[in-house]
């Protein structure tokens, strides 16, 4: 359902100590993903297939911070289509940060600042 955060991103400067912080402090389950660039899938609740299989709580990941959009952690919203999202942002003084680009099969990610300077992420699923 579009509108949701459906992820977040933590910014790193040393991957191997910010995984061992987040693991040792929230008991995260941590997955490096070297062919996507060293991208860590950091799932914070019980998860099946489709995602989180409990309700409060959302998984997301973490990257290099010369790799991402932002210098601090990042909130993912869920958009039908990120074409017409980024154009509605535009016209409400918002800016891409960077536009939809793949990730992998799974669907399609773009992040723009508000109007406020926050960087947000947009996701927009495979259907």
């Amino acid at each position: 359902m579009s509108g949701k955060v459906v992820h977040f991103e933590i910014p790193f400067d040393d991957g191997d100590r910010a995984r061992s912080f987040y693991k040792e402090i929230f008991d995260w389950q941590l997955v490096t993903m070297p062919e996507m660039g060293g991208y860590t899938l950091v799932t914070s609740g019980p998860s099946g297939d489709q995602g989180p299989s409990e309700p409060g709580f959302i998984n997301g990941g973490m990257l290099a911070r010369d790799d991402g959009p932002a210098k601090g952690p990042v909130i993912v919203v869920d958009v039908d289509s990120i074409d017409a999202a980024l154009e509605k942002i535009s016209g409400l003084g918002g800016t891409t940060v960077s536009p939809k680009a793949p990730v992998g099969d799974m669907g399609f990610a773009a992040y723009f600042t508000d109007p406020e300077g926050n960087v947000v992420g947009l996701w927009e699923t495979v259907r």
